[in-house]
């Protein structure tokens, strides 16, 4: 048991037999009255955000899962085939496990699944990720790095703002925590 002082992003937490992720925090301590923990939490298995407060100091169960590095092989029409690179096992996911993170996941990715006993229920992509562009529109002659910006999709279907120099075909490093641009990558 922790404390909802405790609670921190990405904390897996038990309320009511079901588990939640801890999207977002705050601590309030209002002029009049006690203090408390406003937070936004995502529900592991079917993915709805909810927001709820508690009291501080209230005690929350926390969930301690095991972080188990994988690499993922390829997608089938129901999901995801990882491979354990120290026994060779695969395993296969849905895509509702991975949820968000297949934004950034292409074939030959390290990443991070979090278990609950021998459930899957968390997938973590890699902070920083490098993707191709497949489409965006073309830059003009003499355009510079702090020069604007225009949205560009990469081949994973996320977009992204990059700049104008930016062509498609190019590989650009992104930051997976906030689908920024971080910078172009050389072949």
């Amino acid at each position: 048991m922790i404390t909802t002082n405790d609670l921190r992003r990405g904390t897996v937490i038990e309320a009511e037999g079901v588990l939640y992720q801890v999207v977002e925090f705050q601590h309030v301590k209002p002029g009049k009255g006690p203090a408390f923990v406003r937070t936004k939490l995502r529900e592991i298995h079917t993915g709805k955000v909810l927001d709820r407060t508690w009291r501080a100091g209230e005690k929350v169960k926390d969930v301690r899962l095991e972080r188990r590095v994988f690499d993922l092989l390829y997608r089938t029409e129901d999901g995801f085939v990882l491979m354990d690179p120290d026994s060779f096992e695969q395993v296969v996911l849905d895509s509702s496990v991975v949820g968000d993170a297949e934004k950034y996941l292409v074939d030959n990715t390290r990443l991070d699944v979090l278990f609950n006993g021998s459930e899957p229920i968390i997938v973590e992509p890699p902070t920083f990720v490098e993707l191709a562009i497949v489409t965006t529109d073309p830059g003009m002659k003499g355009d510079t790095a702090s020069g604007g910006s225009k949205p560009a999709t990469l081949e994973t279907g996320l977009v992204i703002q990059v700049p104008l120099f930016v062509r498609e075909g190019d590989k650009v490093r992104i930051d997976s925590r906030t689908d920024t641009y971080i910078e172009r990558v050389k072949s």
